[in-house]
């Protein structure tokens, strides 16, 4: 088990990270509010914790990892009515989708994925602990926290009181005792979900679900809480006051992480430009392992700019999308599958050598990630490292003079095995190589509009050539497949073909 050091939010600095229980760590993260299509932003997100927990476990740690669904709330409510749908099936829809999306990016289900609706019981209980301690009070079947009774309010975000004017950052409500009081459980209005409670017919409030749902999932103290820095005001504040008000004032999270924003380097994305592209899009286009090696090579707390451009008809309606930075990520890991798939094949025509010497330089990669990653989950670094071991696999690939024989078998097959151990650390590298290189083909040729049919009769051709040894005219088609957007390489297996790529 590696000592971990980590930026903590509420601290405000890199701290040690110390367990409750020596190598276990309890995780919540905020999951999604279910009312659309998840995108970009969900998933940079949803990859920046899934890396954090993949990270903990790489490090020698028993992570049990609890995402939520909002799956009770204001804009699912509003989208279902719009629709003429049940709130709960919507809700459950698009989050079967999101998982489906995550999926496609790397990230792995949560341990445990608790649902609003499913932790009513707990919520209430919650509620009525905080009106007996005299943190929250009841009006008109409304329940609100009363926020003059948490002095610390504000200690994780740096608000402070006297900035929450009514009518800026909170809700204008004259029955509150102050305007900054938020709501705990809403009284039941015509076509909402609602359940039977002490106050009456309702539904919680934003916030009270996470602190119901880490007490019933992770204890009154856990260790690690995450989320989007959007997150920090209001709703991470006032989750730690009303767990604080409800269990004292050494509970709840002992360590915050929040990731960064993602910026838009070209077009903003927004739905009033028309333009807000789906996760399920972006991975069909460039794959989902591409968004992942994007994400994992930024910081997770560090701002990202994210590289877009809509493709428009002669009106102005968007047809697809140019992502340059995704498509950028998807030639990078190119060069990793090609890499490991040199290797694979290499090592497959005879053996990986057993045990013995290797160069030292094959012996760096698993510290060097570890140390990475031990260091706030520092990603960026990980993926340098990965590049300096496929440049080492590829010289002695290509540069086997005066190396051991079975130094250099050994040391390429300890290449490659650390390379997917490290790789899933991060969460790359899980795909068998040769699938993932044909899956990327088959969307350069459909972004590029290559025609398959003439690229297989200039190959037939060119092989008849160099059987009639007209080389002459072998090079001539390898000009014409040149043009149509195709490059050639010949190897020992014969003549293979892959889609020249414009990507930076």
């Amino acid at each position: 088990m590696t000592p971990v050091r980590l930026y903590d939010s509420f601290r405000r600095e890199k701290v040690a990270f110390e367990p409750l229980q020596p190598g276990k760590v309890g995780m919540y993260v905020c999951g999604p509010t279910p009312y659309a299509p998840a995108h970009i932003g969900h998933a940079y997100s949803a990859i920046a914790f899934d890396t954090i927990r993949r990270s903990l476990r790489f490090l020698g740690y028993d992570v049990r990892y609890v995402r939520n669904v909002t799956d009770v709330e204001d804009k699912i409510i509003k989208r279902a009515n719009e629709n003429g749908e049940d709130p709960m099936a919507l809700a459950a829809r698009f989050a079967a989708d999101y998982n489906r999306d995550m999926a496609r990016f790397g990230v792995l289900p949560p341990d445990v994925e608790p649902r609003v609706s499913t932790h009513i019981s707990e919520i209430v209980a919650l509620i009525e602990r905080l009106i007996a301690r005299g943190s929250a009070y009841p009006v008109d079947g409304d329940v609100y926290f009363e926020v003059a009774t948490f002095p610390a309010y504000g200690a994780l975000s740096g608000m402070k009181r006297d900035e929450l004017r009514a009518g800026e950052r909170v809700e204008i409500d004259e029955r509150k005792r102050d305007p900054a009081d938020f709501a705990l459980w809403k009284a039941a209005k015509p076509g909402e979900p609602s359940w039977d409670s002490p106050w009456g017919k309702g539904r919680p409030g934003w916030h009270i679900e996470c602190s119901a749902m880490t007490h019933a999932h992770l204890g009154e103290i856990f260790d690690l809480h995450g989320g989007g820095k959007d997150l920090i005001f209001p709703h991470h504040e006032n989750e730690l006051a009303q767990s604080r008000g409800a269990y004292g004032p050494a509970t709840f999270a002992r360590y915050w992480v929040h990731n960064g924003f993602l910026n838009f380097k070209g077009e903003k994305m927004s739905k009033s430009l028309g333009n807000v592209i789906d996760c399920s899009v972006i991975a069909d286009e460039v794959g989902g392992e591409a968004l992942r090696l994007f994400c994992v090579s930024h910081h997770f707390r560090s701002p990202v700019d994210f590289d877009f451009e809509a493709v428009r008809d002669g009106s102005g309606h968007v047809l697809g999308a140019r992502f340059h930075s995704l498509e950028s990520a998807d030639k990078k890991l190119d060069y990793f599958y090609t890499t490991l798939k040199r290797v694979d094949d290499f090592v497959a025509q005879g053996g990986d050598a057993g045990d013995g010497k290797l160069l030292p330089e094959a012996e760096k990669l698993v510290p060097d990630a570890r140390a990475a990653l031990a260091d706030d989950f520092n990603a960026p670094l990980v993926v340098a490292a990965l590049y300096e071991a496929a440049t080492l696999a590829n010289r002695l690939l290509d540069e086997p003079k005066g190396i051991d024989k079975a130094v250099r078998r050994r040391t390429l097959a300890r290449i490659a095995r650390d390379m997917r151990a490290v790789g899933a650390a991060i969460g790359v590298f899980a795909a068998d190589p040769a699938s993932y290189l044909a899956e990327r083909r088959a969307r350069l040729v459909k972004r590029r509009g290559i025609d398959l049919a003439a690229v297989e009769r200039l190959l037939a051709a060119r092989t008849a050539a160099r059987t009639a040894k007209d080389f002459a005219r072998s090079d001539a088609i390898r000009g014409e497949l040149a043009a149509l957007g195709v490059q050639l390489h010949d190897t020992p297996r014969g003549t293979e073909w892959s889609a020249l790529d414009d990507a930076t």
